[in-house]
């Protein structure tokens, strides 16, 4: 498990490079339109399939996410300030990326325990389109996705809807377009522009390049 000292390390670091903690690998950066980057890595001694994915905006590190072969999001540690959700496991019903790519459609029901005890429960489903497309060379599927998130009294306190992608060989999902369900006019969006590998130039960078000269839209990022 992934320390929030650490993070606060990595937070602090005024590297131009992102270096992940000791331990671990990194494996991939994709840059985002609306001032969005993700830079993501495995870890020695995390289950086969396990991934972290650090999300960055304009003032650097916001989410450091760790995720299964399945995209369950078991641990996300969110900054400013720090503080950590974990999922409740086993879930009702859990994401499932081998069930979506197989029939075309997963449902999901499970419970995120927040920073000061309460509980949220999320309630949504992911759908392939049939269509799909190629973003610097990386072929990807399109989805369509709409989950309600609940409170403990069994309120609904967010609902959203989007569109985003699905790789099958790096088994993530990627940004899109989200909007609320109640103003569906309100429209984000935060397109992938770039994949990058080691070796490459602009590789596990410690910010985002993409439309950080405007002033960006709130937007609850739901990877």
């Amino acid at each position: 498990m992934m320390r929030l000292a650490v993070i606060l390390g990595l937070l602090a670091s005024p590297a131009v490079a992102f270096e992940p903690p000791n331990g671990c690998t990194p494996q991939l950066t994709i840059q985002y339109r609306s001032c969005l980057m993700s830079n993501i890595w495995t870890c020695d001694g995390d289950a086969a399939g396990e991934q972290w994915m650090g999300l960055f905006n304009a003032a650097g590190i916001s989410r450091v996410r760790k995720v299964d072969r399945e995209f369950q999001w078991l641990e996300t540690i969110l900054m400013n300030p720090v503080r950590t959700e974990r999922m409740i496991v086993p879930a009702p019903d859990p994401e499932n990326i081998t069930e979506l790519l197989e029939t075309g459609a997963d449902t999901y029901d499970f419970t995120i325990e927040q920073p000061d005890g309460s509980f949220e429960r999320y309630v949504g489903y992911d759908r392939l389109t049939g269509d799909t497309t190629v973003i610097d060379d990386v072929v990807l599927d399109n989805t369509a996705y709409a989950y309600d998130v609940v409170n403990e009294a069994g309120e609904i306190v967010r609902s959203r809807e989007g569109r985003q992608f699905i790789s099958r060989d790096l088994r993530i999902f990627l940004f899109g377009e989200s909007w609320d369900k109640s103003t569906p006019e309100n429209v984000f969006s935060a397109l992938p522009v770039e994949f990058l590998e080691l070796g490459e130039v602009g590789f596990f960078p410690n910010q985002p390049l993409y439309d950080c000269g405007a002033t960006m839209s709130s937007y609850e990022v739901s990877q």
